[in-house]
């Protein structure tokens, strides 16, 4: 079994040296990687190693738990993470938010913390369950929950995993969903929403008071922002008689703003635009109705606005 990463406290200061990337491991590790590869940085992972490699001599990058990513950050072991802001408000870490990125391992949804009983379960509000017991992995935010509403439950323990199968065997249960489907398929009832959370890349204060690692991370981020918007969308490139052109941007959505160019035959333009992938389908029978020839489309790896 290969050892877990031995944190070293203590923040780069070197001028120039790589700057320290926490890549969360588990649920959000793959997306993680796709995600900088449409950015234009090739991670490697290594089965055996808790330090990828990046094609980039700007960043070095370590491996760590969501969960704890904001303690590492907050205490300098890297210099920026990506984690959920559901763990920077566990943890209560002291870092820098630099952005929002939209991105999850199942869909673009923010995922939610929710309180939840069985269909059968009588609790109908979070005021009958004082007196019980909770499992959820997010202890402290849970027991936050409860103490700013005045209800005095008798435990908020700590689920190990499988909190879904927990629920019936105690009062509640504190879990994380995206989608709904497996709280559907084990028959539990939303209470009520504790905390919405998306992922969020996070920096050390230190590092971030730093104008020239600033740079670096605020460069990092507009690339992986862009590899964001770009999903969902694609660009469609025609040809089109300079004398139906009308016709062939009133086919467009009106959100779209085209780019025209002009051939070498006057006659002719060439149109380009960004859509999204799902009209895509539709509107390139229309468009080759109204009169579009040579029409292409392409999938897009950044969109930066």
């Amino acid at each position: 079994m290969t050892a877990a990463p031995t944190p070293n406290p203590k923040p780069q200061t070197r001028a120039g040296a790589p700057l320290r990337i926490g890549i969360p491991k588990g649920s959000l590790q793959n997306a993680t990687i796709d995600l900088f590869d449409r950015a234009g940085y090739r991670v490697e992972v290594s089965s055996r190693s808790y330090y990828p490699r990046i094609d980039a001599d700007e960043f070095e990058c370590v491996m760590f738990r969501s969960q704890e990513m904001s303690r590492y950050v907050e205490d300098g072991v890297v210099d920026v993470g990506i984690c959920g802001h559901d763990w920077v408000v566990e943890n209560g870490s002291d870092v820098h938010e630099v952005c929002e990125l939209a991105y999850s391992r199942a869909t673009s949804n923010p995922a939610r913390w929710v309180l939840a009983v069985p269909d059968e379960s009588g609790v109908k509000t979070p005021e009958d369950l004082a007196g019980g017991i909770i499992a959820s992995e997010l202890i402290g935010t849970v027991k936050r929950y409860f103490e700013e509403r005045n209800i005095a439950v008798k435990k908020v323990e700590f689920s190990w995993g499988a909190t879904e199968v927990k629920a019936r065997l105690i009062d509640a249960i504190v879990d994380i969903t995206e989608t709904g489907s497996s709280l559907r398929a084990n028959n539990l009832r939303v209470i009520d929403t504790i905390l919405t959370s998306t992922t969020r890349m996070i920096a050390n204060r230190q590092t971030w008071a730093d104008a020239e690692k600033r740079q670096r991370i605020e460069d990092l981020a507009l690339l992986l922002q862009g590899a964001i918007a770009a999903r969902g969308k694609v660009g469609l490139k025609m040809n089109a008689r300079r004398a139906g052109l009308d016709a062939i941007l009133d086919t467009l959505p009106a959100a779209n703003s085209p780019t025209v160019n002009d051939l070498r035959d006057p006659d002719w333009v060439a149109v380009e635009v960004i859509v999204d992938r799902r009209v895509e389908r539709d509107l390139v029978p229309r468009l080759h109705r109204a009169g579009a020839t040579a029409i292409f489309s392409y999938p897009l790896n950044k969109v930066i606005a």
